[in-house]
């Protein structure tokens, strides 16, 4: 199983959002991820695999983070699935 942090720059209300529709399309589609959600602060103590966030901030933490997922539309599942499936791709054979 994964571990990904949904955050946005202040996590209120984009990443809340961000993090249903993550979680959504993870049980939809049997992906082996568990969300957390938090703001960038949380960056500080995450462990784990992925950081689920929006395309801008994702730009800025992907030299931070293991893997830096970003999001361009909060409410286009085929853009959040396609997006999962390429971080579980990059893991296999790992």
């Amino acid at each position: 199983m994964y571990k990904a942090l949904v955050c946005c720059r202040a996590g209120m209300g984009s990443s809340m959002l961000l993090k249903i529709k993550a979680d959504q399309v993870i049980s939809e589609n049997n992906f082996p991820i568990q969300t957390e959600h938090g703001n960038l602060d949380s960056l500080m103590g995450f462990n784990g695999d992925l950081v689920i966030t929006m395309d801008d901030l994702s730009n800025e933490l992907k030299d931070k983070v293991p893997y830096a997922l970003g999001i361009r539309n909060i409410m286009d599942k085929a853009e959040m699935k396609a997006k999962m499936e390429e971080f579980l791709a990059s893991k296999e054979g790992k």
